[in-house]
């Protein structure tokens, strides 16, 4: 599993990039990502299109 860093604050962006604190919360709530503490997660190699597109979804 790759780690990631959460960005401190989300962008706004539309639709929401894949380092935001937003969506890695969303994984991990979805079971594609681990959270190890406040900002660093265990991201799952293949994410199905699906579930990463709702993640990100304004």
């Amino acid at each position: 599993m790759p780690s990631m860093t959460a960005k401190k604050k989300c962008c706004k962006d539309k639709p929401r990039c894949k380092k935001c604190p937003v969506v890695l919360t969303r994984l991990a709530k979805a079971g594609c990502a681990e959270r190890l503490d406040r900002v660093h997660y265990d991201v799952d190699k293949k994410i199905p299109k699906k579930v990463l597109k709702q993640a990100r979804q304004r």
